[in-house]
């Protein structure tokens, strides 16, 4: 009877009302449901959570247990058929690989090399070569990455393959792997790059190369004759911050380069080897270069002064630009005092003058 009156009072409201009353009990359906299933997936995730750290016990006691034992032993290679059998679950794959990575970043010498043995022993570089042949960018991206991360270098030409790969994310992790495990060898691939190395490219692989304790001499005059402006502006910073002093030459020659960059930075390079014979070359043609080109020069020049350059400082003292005009003038008080002093007592420009004082004070 309840239900009779519910529904002769629902059928005598309004149509809207109606309305609001079957939106308001699906919502609540909904909210009912979400709520059931939240708590069904906060239990799923719990659980999972824990079995997960389980494993990450389990598997570090064993791997512990492995590294510790005499080799060939009957322990270890129980222990290598469980983690083989275990891999071919891919949850159980991701852990070991985890558990691994901790140990390798905690232990080194003999032992981080034990973990990159078992490894292989266990069959995780097959997986890892198998992600290099993938569709899918990421995968590719991913299994380089971890081949980088256990030091494989067999996998060098596999990877180098993909040095020209249409994904970015996969360039980068190929430069980084080649860089990070054979460090100036790993160079080459500057030869058969194709595309741009970006600037953030260019700081991290410095970054790895200048953490590299055994500098080996690279010759990098190939990459400086590039058709690549990016290859050939990154070979510029390499041979400035490892002092290639023997491709100086070949720099020269990049003072004549199409790029403007590229010519402003050679000379900034030039400028930190002390480089003379460059100077004189900028110098005779320094009107014709473009405004980056002069204020590079100005911002190297104290170290190559001589009194032959008085000309030329007295000569931009004047320049339209303020930085040059600046320097020029600090270059020759440092270098010409008599003729800075005359400048203070010879001018009638306010502002000329201001700069003087500026200098005197400075």
């Amino acid at each position: 009877m309840d239900f009779d009156v519910f529904v002769n009072y629902y059928n005598q409201l309004p149509f809207l009302i109606k309305v609001v009353w079957i939106i308001s009990v699906i919502l609540f359906i909904i909210i009912i449901v979400s709520i059931f299933y939240l708590k069904i997936y906060r239990t799923r995730l719990r659980n999972s959570t824990a079995e997960t750290q389980k494993l990450v016990t389990e598997y570090e006691i064993q791997l512990i247990n492995y590294l510790y034992a005499e080799e060939g032993q009957e322990e270890q290679n129980s222990i290598i058929e469980k983690l083989t059998f275990c891999i071919s679950s891919k949850s159980k794959r991701k852990i070991i690989k985890r558990v691994l990575l901790k140990l390798k970043k905690e232990i080194s010498g003999e032992i981080a090399v034990a973990i990159q043995n078992l490894y292989r022993q266990i069959g995780l570089l097959n997986f890892a070569l198998k992600k290099l042949d993938h569709q899918n960018w990421y995968v590719v991206a991913m299994g380089i990455r971890e081949l980088k991360q256990f030091n494989i270098k067999d996998a060098h030409d596999a990877i180098l393959h993909h040095v020209n790969h249409s994904s970015k994310e996969v360039r980068k992790e190929v430069q980084l792997y080649l860089v990070s495990l054979f460090h100036f060898k790993g160079l080459e691939f500057l030869t058969k790059i194709e595309t741009d190395l970006s600037e953030w490219d260019q700081i991290q692989l410095l970054e790895v190369l200048q953490k590299n304790e055994d500098q080996q001499d690279v010759d990098i005059t190939p990459w400086l004759n590039s058709n690549n402006d990016s290859v050939v502006m990154f070979s510029l910073k390499i041979a400035e911050i490892f002092n290639q002093y023997e491709v100086q030459n070949h720099i020269i020659e990049l003072l004549h380069h199409k790029n403007n960059i590229i010519r402003t930075k050679a000379i900034l390079v030039l400028g930190g080897m002390q480089n003379l014979d460059f100077k004189h070359e900028v110098m005779n043609n320094f009107e014709e270069r473009t405004l980056e080109e002069q204020q590079a020069l100005f911002k190297i020049f104290e170290p190559l002064v001589s009194n032959n350059d008085e000309w030329f400082l007295l000569k931009y003292s004047e320049h339209y630009n303020f930085e040059i005009r600046l320097e020029a003038l600090r270059l020759i008080k440092n270098f010409s005092p008599d003729k800075f002093a005359l400048f203070k007592e010879t001018t009638n420009n306010g502002q000329f003058l201001e700069m003087l004082n500026f200098l005197t004070d400075n």
